[in-house]
């Protein structure tokens, strides 16, 4: 396990946290037969953005909404729907360690469990829940001893009588696209949800409120999404879900479920006010609210949350700032462009693979292929520093070297040609592979033609040499053919790290360009 940065003397960590801005609902007695009025906020893919992106969001400046709403109103439930983890380089440098004891600050009463909350050793993960000071769990995910996965099923939080039952289900893509620890069992999200459900209803609960992380977007057949568990599961009052970063101007609703989620990075907090008669939902007033924009700030920092991010900020300051080379243009990354064409961070990613490695390692190398979801965002035009590098690749994902027969290459590209757009498995390929996906527009698959490496189409019996993330060779995003390569190499080198010794080669700046490699007909853009 990697030992987390603690920063902050405890005394003064102890100082902070029990400021006002932490303080919890006290719990009091039920009362039968009273009219209640909860506020609900809650967040969702907070992925590391301590500070604000763009002008939106930032831990200290969501916390000043929060210590607003609070003031004005005498319950308030505050929770999220997960992945906080894995975004820009200051949170991952300290393994979301500011992110969750900022969250503690500001009061968070529960969260559940993103796939991205399994991107690292589950020691970490383990850490983690020890570092929250609020129930962190999730209802569908069983540890080897039987336990659920944070030490409880499900939570029931009193609000002056109001009985309020929170339970948390995590996608079981996370087996897939993420890297959960083997000794965890995952329960069916419906069976899961149902049996939480029932368990409140015991309880007696007034309210029941799912966090999930599954998302509205469906990725795949085997995919279980938020409409599909509301329609599924009787009894549900509101779902507060996660995962595919949509954007709601107003709840959807299924049955007589309401479901809301709040777009990601903290951009967006969810703000309903709850009214709950004679122990049913009576109303739910909700909306995003937004934290910022480029141009207005309406949230200033809050100052304990900023004393709080401060020393790890000067920390991660001293050697992310240092800077590697110049963006002659914008390398776009768009609405997760990645995941639906060629990109320019595309190319510049995977040619930097076969450079690196041709080069310093002297390696024969046919091609290089990553997922689009690893790519995370931009490099806008001008310096590029280290913290660019590390927030456009956030993940650890150290590069291996290995080989497969051209005929699995061939299974290779016929699974790819069946990835939808939008996925995070839709790949992004160096300049050696060219070909064309045909999609019929409305459907999800395509097929691949047109296939050439090296300007050649593929051999079925020649032997082909790659480089990709250790995620995906260990079949990551259903790459299940690529368990069965041949003499893997492990290079022992991040992505990122090979990106910037790529950038620092071209004499220090880069051009974005795009040249035809990858070709979508059919298809959708975002």
């Amino acid at each position: 396990m990697k030992r987390l940065f603690r920063i902050l003397p405890l005394a003064a960590l102890i100082s902070l946290l029990v400021s006002p801005l932490s303080a919890r609902p006290v719990q009091e007695a039920d009362s039968a037969g009273k009219n209640y009025e909860l506020v609900l906020l809650h967040t969702n893919d907070h992925h590391g953005a301590v500070l604000p992106i763009n002008g939106q969001g930032g831990l200290a400046e969501v916390a000043s909404f929060v210590k607003q709403v609070r003031a004005e109103n005498p319950y308030v439930l505050l929770v999220d729907a997960g992945d906080i983890n894995t975004g820009p380089a200051l949170s991952n440098m300290f393994s979301a360690e500011p992110d969750f004891l900022a969250y503690d600050m500001m009061g968070y009463d529960a969260a559940t469990m993103g796939n991205h909350e399994f991107d690292k050793d589950h020691s970490q993960l383990l850490h983690q829940i020890d570092l929250a000071n609020f129930p962190f769990f999730s209802s569908n995910i069983k540890t080897a001893d039987g336990q659920f996965l944070g030490g409880r099923q499900y939570l029931i939080k009193n609000y002056g009588g109001l009985r309020v039952g929170l339970f948390g289900i995590t996608t079981l893509r996370s087996r897939v696209i993420a890297s959960p620890d083997r000794s965890l069992a995952w329960l069916n999200e419906i069976d899961a949800a149902r049996a939480a459900v029932e368990a409140l209803k015991k309880e007696g609960a007034d309210l029941i409120i799912g966090l999930t992380h599954i998302g509205d977007v469906k990725e795949g057949p085997d995919h279980i999404i938020s409409p599909e568990l509301a329609a599924a599961v009787p009894g549900i009052d509101i779902i507060v879900d996660g995962h595919s970063h949509s954007y709601f101007e107003a709840p959807k609703k299924v049955g007589n479920t309401y479901i809301v989620t709040a777009n990601e990075w903290g951009k967006y907090v969810g703000y309903g006010k709850i009214t709950v008669k004679n122990g049913t939902l009576a109303g739910f007033d909700w909306r995003p609210e937004q934290i910022n924009t480029a141009e207005t700030q309406t949230y200033a920092p809050n100052a304990a949350v900023s004393a709080l991010l401060a020393p790890y900020i000067e920390k991660a300051n001293a050697s992310l700032k240092e800077v590697v080379g110049e963006a002659a243009e914008d390398f776009i990354f768009g609405n997760r462009l990645t995941r639906y064409q060629e990109t320019a961070l595309g190319n510049l990613v995977t040619d930097a693979n076969v450079w690196y490695f041709k080069t310093a390692f002297n390696q024969d190398i046919d091609f290089a292929f990553h997922n689009g979801g690893n790519i995370r965002a931009a490099l806008p035009k001008g310096p590029i520093t280290q913290e660019s590098v590390l927030t456009l690749l956030p993940f650890e994902n150290y590069l291996f070297i290995a080989s497969l027969k051209g005929s699995a290459i061939i299974e290779l590209f016929d699974f790819i040609g069946a990835i939808p757009q939008g996925a995070g498995g839709f790949p992004q390929f160096s300049k050696e592979v060219r070909f064309t996906i045909d999609k019929t527009p409305g459907q999800d698959s395509g097929v691949v033609r047109d296939l050439t490496i090296g300007g050649a189409p593929v051999d079925p019996d020649r032997t082909y040499r790659f480089c990709t993330n250790d995620y995906l060779l260990a079949g990551g995003d259903g790459y299940t053919v690529l368990t069965r390569s041949e003499d893997p190499f492990n290079t022992s080198l991040l992505l990122s790290y090979v990106v910037i010794e790529y950038i620092k080669a071209q004499g220090g700046v880069i051009s974005p360009s795009l040249d035809g490699r990858l070709t979508v007909t059919g298809g959708a853009t975002p």
